[in-house]
């Protein structure tokens, strides 16, 4: 399955559009990470604890769509973006969305 965060594919052309998918997870911080966190903003530096959950939320939001992808018939998701907001306190949603596409 080709993800890419473009239009248009060079050297392929869009036979059939698809639709719309995406895929989402809300993770929540682990109390020793956010204690680490709340230590980090008093001396400064990068959260690595929160960017590692991150980036395994990334991978499982562009996982959960592009197996939506796939049940729709898709080899390709095109024009793919990313979105993440505050669920609640202590926890993020991090939403992957793109057009599903049929590549020749």
């Amino acid at each position: 399955m080709l993800v890419s965060n473009i239009e248009i594919i060079p050297g392929k052309r869009i036979s059939k559009h698809l639709g719309l998918v995406q895929g989402n997870t809300v993770r929540t911080k682990h109390l020793g990470r956010d204690l680490m966190a709340g230590l980090k903003n008093i001396f400064g530096g990068e959260l690595k604890g929160y960017t590692e959950l991150l980036n395994d939320a990334r991978e499982e939001a562009i996982q959960r769509m592009t197996q939506q992808a796939e049940a729709m018939g898709a080899n390709a998701v095109i024009n793919v973006r990313f979105s993440t907001s505050s669920v609640t306190a202590g926890a993020a949603e991090l939403f992957a969305y793109g057009t599903a596409v049929i590549l020749e």
